[in-house]
């Protein structure tokens, strides 16, 4: 009679399952090294036991070697695979990329009045509400940038309207300051010399009567005398023997 099939599951006994990975392994190993010389082939075998145990084989000189080609193959095919999934992927993006623009082109080109005609009365509403819309925005932006800007002037006007008010205190006051202390400088050389009273010409008129008592009178120097008192008097000085 033949074996019959065993069923694959972790065996319980402790024991039991070293003994299956002994011998299993060393199967293992056998058929690896078996496959190596029969059909030439390049073999490279890694066990690892459940205690952390290393079993290895290999056909060529360093099993080294052998994961450094196997890393090559691998990661170039799913580099090569993965570059071909993203230039398709990268194409597609281009496809939608293009086909935006050209809508666009187009919708531009309608803004500005042209190719029109393939439009339906649909889009052309749809196109006239779209300017109606964009016209509405774009003065609303023009009011509001004047308005934001007529605001900047005035608050420029008042704080020219307080500088200018500022200055004028100031000169006001500069102006309040200066002709006092001007006059209290100058007040005494503005004090006139004539403040005495004008003696009367009849002082210097001879005395009246009778020629002969008029002893020692001279009447033309006398006159002259009358005429050189007048003009000193008027002028405000007196003669040095009045002194």
């Amino acid at each position: 009679m033949g074996r019959g099939r065993v069923e694959l599951k972790r065996i319980e006994n402790k024991i039991s399952r070293q003994v299956t990975f002994a011998k299993r392994r060393n199967g293992l190993l056998k058929k690896a090294y078996e496959l190596s010389v029969l059909c030439d082939a390049e073999v490279a075998l890694i066990v690892f036991s459940n205690r952390g145990k290393l079993y290895e084989f290999c056909s060529s000189s360093s099993i080294m070697k052998t994961l450094e080609k196997y890393q090559k193959c691998r990661y170039s095919t799913l580099d090569t695979a993965r570059s071909i999934s993203e230039t398709q992927g990268s194409y597609q993006e281009y496809l939608k990329l293009k086909a935006r623009d050209e809508v666009l082109q187009r919708s531009q080109r309608n803004i500005l009045g042209e190719e029109l005609g393939p439009l339906n009365s649909k889009e052309l509403d749809q196109l006239e509400n779209q300017l109606e819309t964009t016209l509405k925005q774009i003065r609303s932006t023009k009011t509001q940038a004047m308005l934001d800007q007529l605001g900047d002037l005035q608050n420029k006007e008042q704080m020219l309207v307080e500088v200018n008010k500022s200055m004028r205190r100031k000169l006001e006051e500069f102006s309040a300051q200066v002709p006092l202390g001007l006059a209290w400088e100058t007040g005494e050389q503005n004090i006139p010399y004539n403040h005495l009273p004008a003696q009367s010409e009849a002082f210097f008129q001879p005395l009246g009567g009778n020629s002969f008592l008029q002893i020692g009178y001279n009447p033309v120097v006398s006159d002259e005398m009358n005429i050189a008192g007048h003009n000193q008097n008027v002028s405000g000085y007196f003669p040095g023997w009045m002194l």
